[in-house]
């Protein structure tokens, strides 16, 4: 359920505009508008993620849902009575205790039978700060009651307001052949205009599973001195920070002529000057994986990309003597020129496949400098035969070795990439790594 169709959801049950986003802005400081949003604190203490917490709720398997005291869902219901309430009404609904749809539903009960003074505000609140603050201060109750987390959430749902009403909201910022519901937040910030043609992707990722609103909150302020061109949410909608013409910067910045400031070595013409950056939401903890739908968002944002940039073929720079080419349209990320990483592996051991998907879409083949290798149909089994193969994290002979020697047996690859180092490199299904399938047999 996207926090559009959560705002339509309150508005139809009798909310005003203000009501609904002074809600949503309190519902996305609690959660981030995730429904299986599991208390960070309790991740580690219960030994849980969202997903599978919220599996074992649904099965039965965990039963200390209602008095573990760890705040879940939307709303981040934490004490026990509330939660049973929660877990028995999703049980009478027939869905699992993460589905958003009914944690709205248990939201508007709680609020008819035990908060009806703030259901009344939230019904003809003229402003959204006084609907922020009768959700705040009477109905979410956190530690935090300061004015200054006051007026932090309000913001939160004037965002929100901004967005859903005012005219022509929620456009499709003019993607081509694009399914992709995104939304068209631009930054006030400007940079000077690029002076080099735009000659790379960066694709990085910021760590927390929020949505698109979220991340532009972050890399839109001019005071953290980092920002992106597009920022990815977890539910795969598209926000424009800086646009294309104009350059993100990392962090240092720019000086008054338009230079950048470059601190510890971040930043820098490789980066700044010549790349479309992106950055995309991903998990709290390692991996710090993507969802799907932010995968499938990355995919059709840079094919779009590579066609209204007159690029025929998106190539993987696998290898840092390849940052700066400026004879064909590369796929690249920070760490390859800049002492900056983003957290985990994740993008990175992905982005031959990134490459390969993109391309599908733009109708050629392979993702690499050298001769494209055949590709097969995955998954398939292979037998390694050699003693010293090593694992490494990405499908290239410049990434981290994971493992020097992978034991002589049959194993499944789930996924192929060209690289560095080898005519091809197959993706172990156990998630390890990636080996060079030179030295493999397929059976």
């Amino acid at each position: 359920m996207t926090e559009r169709e959560m705002y339509d959801y309150l508005v139809k049950a009798g909310m005003t505009p203000t009501g609904a986003c002074g809600a949503l802005g309190n519902i996305q400081a609690e959660s981030g508008a995730i429904a299986n949003n599991l208390q960070n604190s309790y991740e580690k203490k219960l030994g849980y993620t969202d997903a599978a917490y919220t599996a074992a709720v649904d099965s039965g398997t965990y039963t200390g849902f209602d008095t573990d005291r760890a705040g879940y869902g939307l709303c981040q219901w934490t004490y026990p009575a509330r939660k049973k309430n929660l877990r028995l009404f999703a049980k009478h609904a027939g869905k699992s205790i993460g589905d958003a749809e009914m944690q709205l539903g248990f939201f508007l009960k709680e609020l008819r039978e035990s908060f009806p003074a703030v259901l009344a505000v939230l019904k003809t609140a003229k402003t959204v700060r006084e609907a922020s603050d009768a959700m705040l201060l009477k109905f979410e109750r956190p530690a935090d009651q300061s004015v200054q987390n006051c007026e932090r959430r309000a913001k939160l749902g004037q965002e929100y307001f901004d967005k859903y009403t005012r005219k022509g909201s929620d456009s499709n910022m003019g993607f081509s052949n694009s399914p992709l519901a995104a939304v068209t937040l631009i930054s006030p910030n400007r940079t000077v205009n690029r002076n080099h043609v735009i000659d790379t992707i960066t694709i990085h990722c910021y760590v927390g599973q929020v949505t698109v609103e979220r991340g532009l909150n972050g890399f839109a302020k001019k005071e953290r001195q980092a920002s992106c061109n597009y920022v990815i949410g977890c539910d795969g909608r598209i926000g424009l920070c800086v646009e294309e013409k104009d350059r993100s910067w990392c962090s240092g910045g720019y000086d008054k002529k338009g230079n950048p400031i470059r601190v510890n070595g971040i930043s820098g013409k490789s980066n700044d000057y010549q790349a479309v950056t992106i950055e995309v939401a991903s998990d709290n903890k390692h991996p710090y994986a993507i969802t799907d739908k932010a995968m499938a968002a990355l995919i059709e944002l840079c094919a779009d990309i590579c066609r209204r940039n007159g690029i025929k073929k998106l190539l993987w720079k696998g290898d840092k003597k390849l940052v700066g080419k400026v004879d064909q349209q590369n796929l690249t990320v920070h760490r390859w020129f800049a002492n900056k990483a983003c957290p985990g592996d994740y993008i990175y051991q992905r982005l031959g496949d990134i490459a390969a998907k993109v391309n599908a879409k733009l109708g050629v083949s392979g993702t690499s400098l050298a001769p494209d290798a055949p590709v097969s149909k995955v998954p398939y089994k292979v037998r390694i035969t050699a003693t010293g193969l090593r694992i490494r994290q990405g499908p290239n002979t410049d990434a981290t070795i994971v493992q020097k020697a992978i034991a002589p047996g049959v194993y499944t690859i789930v996924s192929e990439a060209t690289g560095k180092g080898a005519t091809l490199w197959g993706k172990l299904k156990s998630g390890l790594g990636w080996v060079s399938l030179d030295y493999c047999k397929k059976i």
